[in-house]
């Protein structure tokens, strides 16, 4: 089936469609750069408050980017002029987006809501265009679109406030943006399953990116002792054992039930493990860096309240997500994350009155733990999902 944009420049993915175009990628440049904002933020403002705040914003710029998956999932935009234009254009968006976080619930609030607002315009207008000649798949892009621009609406509106009336408006942004595909629902949509599972894989690893520069700023402007290099060594060993809890299995099973699923089960499948599921382990990452950068600064002291529960408390969440994951998709939860997930939890509370480096060291040991004992019970679960 072709997909017209007026002049017949863009067609639908074909099934068979798997690979992540280098304009996906290069797309996803700009999300790096957001998630290190994001990051720095969360350094500047080592309150709970400031927790929350980073929460919103990293919330409405995974919504940003998930909504551009489906679009680029439905149609390869980089085939065609116009839509390649497009698309940059909405990076510029973004970018700028990116570059208001430090004061986006402060001096540079309606510019961080104006040019969010721009990026999901773009894609709307850009996403109505491409399905025209499908349309079943344009009746629901027009279906969502309305509630899709309220919630960047309101956040222009909460720009021009301050205080408890302007995080009212975030909450309700927030709601409105993430609810509308549940109120109005997903049917209409197509989602071609290898390529959806392949670029959500790609962000999960430009997250870990973040963890692995974590450990390079935390190092950066003390001394490169034997405690601070010990605690480098720690960070990426951390950061691959939590590459292998995604990569190692939990990738593979989701893919084949995706892919397995048909019409609006698969639709509905893929928004709730992928489009939301997937943003608690972008955050739980996230989390965990700014822990990582705050251990790496003072390896010799006790982490403080905030940065215990970012470091652990985010990888809690990170595997607290894989979980929520596997029960939408498989309707079980693997109980050895359950068990290193309380872990995780309980190890805040050691955090606070030890050495942030026994906490880190405690910390990498139970994800190694964790990637050795699922790695050999599942030897056969995995050659069996490698061979299909």
């Amino acid at each position: 089936m072709h997909v017209s944009d007026q002049g017949g420049l863009l067609r639908a993915r074909g099934e068979n469609e798997e690979r992540v175009t280098p304009l996906e990628l290069f797309f996803d440049l700009v999300f790096v750069f957001a998630l290190t904002q994001v990051t720095g933020f969360l350094v500047d403002h080592l309150t709970w408050l400031g927790m929350l705040q980073a929460a919103a914003l990293l919330t409405v710029l995974w919504s940003s980017w998930a909504s551009y998956s489906w679009l680029t999932n439905a149609v390869p935009a980089e085939e065609a002029i116009p839509a390649r234009l497009v698309i940059f254009a909405a990076m510029a968006a973004m970018f700028m987006a990116s570059l208001a976080v430090p004061g986006a619930f402060d001096d540079y609030g309606v510019l961080f809501g104006s040019t969010y607002f721009v990026v999901q315009l773009l894609h709307q207008l850009l996403y109505a265009l491409a399905t025209g000649g499908d349309p079943e798949q344009h009746r629901a892009v027009l279906r969502l679109a309305p509630g899709l621009l309220v919630g960047p609406t309101l956040l222009v509106v909460a720009g021009f406030l301050d205080g408890l009336a302007q995080g009212a408006l975030w909450a309700a942004a927030l709601a409105v943006g993430y609810g509308v595909a549940f109120v109005r629902s997903v049917s209409g949509f197509r989602v071609h399953a290898g390529h959806f599972a392949e670029r959500h894989g790609l962000i999960i690893i430009i997250a870990l990116g973040e963890s692995i520069v974590a450990v390079g700023v935390g190092a950066s402007g003390v001394g490169l002792g034997a405690g601070v290099l010990l605690a480098s060594g720690l960070g990426i060993v951390l950061a691959a054992a939590l590459w292998w809890a995604y990569f190692d299995l939990a990738r593979l099973s989701a893919e084949r039930r995706l892919s397995a699923a048909r019409g609006e089960g698969r639709v509905r499948l893929a928004r709730d493990s992928y489009s939301y599921l997937h943003l608690p382990m972008v955050a739980g990452i996230v989390f965990a860096a700014l822990g990582i950068e705050q251990t790496l600064a003072h390896v010799g002291d006790p982490l403080g309240t905030i940065p215990a529960v970012a470091l652990c408390g985010g990888v809690a969440l990170y595997l607290l997500g894989h979980n929520a994951f596997r029960l939408r998709a498989e309707g079980s939860v693997g109980v050895p994350r359950l068990v290193v997930t309380i872990l995780c939890c309980v190890l805040i509370l050691v955090a606070v009155s030890v050495p942030s480096l026994i906490t880190f060291a405690v910390l990498t040991v139970l994800l190694c733990g964790l990637a050795a004992f699922e790695t050999a019970t599942s030897r056969e679960f995995r050659r069996e999902l490698r061979a299909r």
